[in-house]
């Protein structure tokens, strides 16, 4: 069913081989590893070329995505109660905004067609059958063909008495798939990494960056579980494309990173250094009163156990203080004044001072 409905495809990869197959046989031998390695490589870089434009809507998407989440989560909230209702405002805002949450996909989606032809050539040559192009001398040839030890067409979960048919032993074929997979994965790691490190609005805390998080970590689990049940030709293609990713990625955020992101923000500062970016005189003023405020900025420092014990009790040490600093201020030869001097000075002038003549009393 798959042979049929693929058919004509089979014919399109194998034919892509073959060419670059005849090319590279001018230069190393034609039933060597590398001639039908680079043949490989050389049939993901056509590929990837093609699929350019399809990475520029992604990147798109990507962004018009990140900017909407806001929008629909408030729509999410809104009529969390009213499922179609949701869909239909949703469907609206991709709409209004020009938005397909496809749009992000397209590149895989495309891509997928030809990952799947390419592994059943593979797996039609590991079984000595032939397909498409490839006649039966270049099935021999591409059977033969040895990478790092390995042959194209067998899978890490293959037997012995298989592999020794082709020539190669068990062991070198399950370290090189081994180390394929491992940079196959940390390839795709890095690839989501940097995605989420440097080319994320931090601005806008997003449920997207959560999903982006996950598939950081989910994509190598992913690669590292289904690699072993792919033949070596089929991870000689998934590596070169994931490194073309990565590579492709790179420079289309050094380019045109997403505003509001560390690499937006190290982009300006390149232009602002060549003198591509000339800053308001308001915006260098309020940079510069910034900066200031940050270096006059002193941060407390921590006192040790002592001080802070001697902070508490500051309230009777100063009341003492305070007492000592009047009892100098009085003249020499008096006393201090006690607490609430005016009631007690009447009253001393009361009982020491001239009595008041009492009126005569009338005899």
């Amino acid at each position: 069913m798959l042979d049929t409905i693929l058919g004509p495809l089979y014919y399109v990869v194998s034919w892509i081989i073959v060419q670059f197959h005849t090319l590279y046989s001018l230069v190393f031998d034609k039933d060597s590893g590398w001639a039908w390695g680079l043949s490989i490589v050389s049939l993901v870089v056509l590929i990837r070329i093609c699929l350019i434009p399809l990475f520029v809507k992604q990147i798109k998407a990507t962004r018009n995505m990140q900017a909407l989440q806001p929008k629909m989560k408030a729509i999410q909230e809104r009529y969390k109660s009213d499922k179609q209702r949701q869909s239909e405002e949703m469907m609206k805002l991709y709409k209004e905004t020009g938005t397909n949450p496809l749009s992000s996909c397209l590149p895989i989606l495309a891509q997928s067609p030809f990952f799947i032809a390419l592994y059943q050539v593979l797996n039609h040559i590991a079984q000595g059958k032939v397909v498409g192009v490839i006649d039966a001398e270049l099935l021999e040839s591409a059977r033969n063909a040895h990478i790092f030890g390995a042959p194209l067409s067998v899978k890490f979960m293959d037997s012995a008495a298989k592999v020794e048919a082709l020539g190669a032993s068990l062991t070198d074929v399950r370290v090189v798939t081994v180390i394929m997979i491992v940079l196959m994965s940390a390839s795709q790691f890095f690839t989501q990494r940097q995605l989420m490190t440097k080319n994320v609005d931090l601005t806008v805390k997003t449920p997207f960056m959560q999903q982006q998080k996950m598939l950081m970590y989910v994509f190598p689990i992913m690669f590292a579980v289904f690699g072993i049940n792919f033949p070596v030709g089929v991870l000689v293609y998934w590596l070169t494309t994931n490194v073309w990713t990565l590579g492709q990625q790179m420079f289309v955020i050094r380019r045109n990173p997403t505003p509001g992101s560390i690499a937006f923000t190290q982009r300006q500062e390149r232009l602002r250094a060549k003198g591509k970016i000339v800053e308001a005189p308001e915006e260098i003023e309020a940079k510069k009163a910034a900066e200031a405020a940050r270096a006059n900025r002193q941060q407390p420092k921590r006192q040790p156990k002592a001080k802070r014990q001697l902070a508490g009790t500051g309230t009777q040490t100063s009341t003492g203080d305070e007492k000592t600093s009047l009892e100098k201020k009085q003249p020499e030869g008096t006393k201090p004044k006690p607490a609430g001097g005016s009631r007690s000075a009447k009253s001393g002038q009361r009982k020491g001072g001239p009595q008041r003549p009492k009126h005569p009393t009338k005899k």
